[in-house]
């Protein structure tokens, strides 16, 4: 009862982050605009400034997350958690007093600021916490439960700003992540950064072929820090954790360009929608409502957004074959690791996004494809599917090879 407890105020806390987070997104790109090209439903100065931001928030959250999954196994989750989640109150509370120009640049720099010690390291420390509560056989729900509440954050989040003026926006945004931190250190119980045994944590007994081996398979198939490593990990250690087993590689690829695909769409998209369709706050809102809620409506953006439902499976599916690939002493920095890779698909995101959205929105475009970059994160996408569809095929393979080697034995 006591982790289903921990792992009910870890879902209060994941929703209030995300639905302090979200909350902003519809009327930042406004805000932006305002403040660098006013009047202007096309700037290309301000493409330029969100991916330089997305780039070193996500250069600084490929060296910092890592290292905080990591110091959260030795030091407990809570207080690593603790760090993201008072961060981010900062730049809200910039926008919440003001919205002018010299607001804007000083909101710019915390939310680079922010964005490095919050871009991926509070998703990390959340998976790492639900896998020091929940067994093997059951990550994969509760990794899948708390996507479906950061979803609810998401949707809370937007369609709550759908109906506040951009002022109010924020000011609530900033009082919502206020209360995520107090509510935080109040009520949620630290298990340190150890996993429980299996056993204990899940009553059922594993019967699946791939779950059958012996200890000593499961030593082949899973990497190992060396036990008793002192200071922070090292590059080699992240890559030996990382091609130690095909699950670990496969995830680390599939990782890397579905998180390049969906950060190209996020450079690109609501710039585009601005210069092609004249959008503003409540039609962000809108928009992204529907690819949260995968509601359906009859123009064509928001009837493509919809299809957004079936990414709510990825992230989940990638961790849970990464928190069964590890030990329990090395969920934080397995995490971290992948969420790193992510970080630093967000820094080649806005490199290549960027330039690419800026020039095919402008007047000297190579030919008329305004739409342009979002096709080349699609594809980025795709590759990412396909390369799953082989790193299944080569798991398979891997679980009979261990079912073997047991009969064996």
């Amino acid at each position: 009862m006591k982790d289903l407890a921990g792992l009910g105020h870890l879902f209060v806390v994941t929703f209030l982050f995300h639905f302090a987070s979200f909350m902003v997104i519809p009327a930042v790109t406004d805000v932006t605009m305002e403040a660098v090209c006013p009047g202007r439903d096309e700037c290309s100065v301000a493409i330029y400034l969100s991916g330089f931001q997305n780039a070193v928030t996500g250069l600084g959250a490929l060296v910092v997350t890592p290292i905080v999954g990591n110091l959260s196994d030795r030091y407990g989750r809570k207080a690593l958690m603790t760090l993201p989640v008072t961060v981010a109150v900062a730049p809200l509370f910039i926008l919440a007093c003001s919205r002018s120009e010299v607001y804007f640049y000083v909101y710019y720099v915390a939310k680079i600021i922010a964005g490095i010690f919050c871009e991926g390291t509070m998703h990390c420390l959340c998976l790492a916490y639900v896998a020091d509560h929940v067994g093997p056989r059951r990550r994969a729900a509760a990794f899948g439960l708390l996507s479906g509440v950061s979803a609810a954050g998401f949707v809370s989040g937007t369609l709550t700003a759908r109906f506040l003026p951009t002022a109010s926006t924020f000011q609530v945004a900033a009082a919502v992540a206020v209360a995520s931190a107090l509510y935080l250190r109040a009520f949620l119980p630290d298990a340190g950064g150890v996993s429980c045994a299996d056993e204990a944590c899940d009553p059922l007994i594993q019967d699946s072929s791939c779950t059958s081996s012996t200890s000593s398979s499961d030593e082949e198939l899973s990497p190992r820090l060396p036990p008793h490593k002192s200071g922070l990990p090292s590059l080699s250690d992240m890559v030996a954790l990382l091609t130690g087993s095909l699950a670990m590689s496969g995830a680390a690829i599939v990782t890397f360009f579905y998180s390049l695909g969906e950060n190209g769409l996020q450079t690109a998209l609501l710039y585009y929608l601005k210069a092609q369709f004249g959008y503003s706050k409540n039609e962000y809102a809108n928009l992204l409502l529907i690819a949260g809620a995968a509601g359906m409506l009859s123009q064509v953006p928001y009837f493509a957004a919809a299809f957004i439902i079936l990414s709510a499976f990825v992230y989940p599916s990638i961790r849970t074959n990464v928190s069964k690939s590890v030990g329990s002493n090395e969920q934080g920095i397995a995490q971290g690791c992948i969420s790193g890779i992510s970080s630093f698909a967000s820094i080649l995101g806005p490199l290549i996004f960027t330039p690419l959205t800026a020039w095919f929105l402008s007047e000297t475009e190579p030919f008329n494809f305004k739409g342009f970059s979002i096709l080349c994160a699609g594809f980025c996408t795709l590759i990412a599917f396909i390369i799953s569809l082989r790193m299944r095929g080569a798991q398979s393979n891997m679980c009979k090879k261990t079912t073997v080697q047991h009969e064996q034995a």
